[in-house]
């Protein structure tokens, strides 16, 4: 069963905005977005607590990006707005239970397939 389901990448010019989803098949206890460019190390973009109103953003994207969960949808957003072509990367979303700031430990994160962002300057 796949438990982490993205959506919502594309390919944009420079300061636009784009809204990425993640849909759970099931409440975690955090929920995260990371990055991996091409060549580059995976890189936590932003986290959260499900059950709270903690966030944790990477410092890449503070204040130009808005994590979120829908609890009605089970979902989990990352609005990122005024785009550079540095944020060009796969974008993962990931979950778990055993959670340190927001993000999951690395031995209890379960991964969604991944979405595309590019952006062209």
């Amino acid at each position: 069963q796949v438990e982490l389901v993205e959506s919502g990448g594309g390919s944009v010019q420079a300061g636009a905005s784009l809204k990425l989803s993640c849909i759970a098949s099931r409440r975690h206890t955090c929920m995260v977005w990371f990055r991996q460019a091409p060549g580059k190390e995976r890189e936590g973009v932003a986290g959260l607590y499900v059950n709270e109103d903690s966030t944790t953003y990477a410092d890449s994207v503070k204040g130009r990006s808005y994590i979120a969960h829908d609890k009605n949808k089970n979902a989990l957003t990352l609005q990122m707005r005024s785009l550079k072509p540095e944020d060009t990367a796969m974008y993962y979303c990931a979950a778990g239970e055993d959670c340190n700031g927001g993000f999951p430990t690395p031995g209890s994160r379960i991964w969604g397939q991944g979405t595309q962002v590019t952006v062209s300057s």
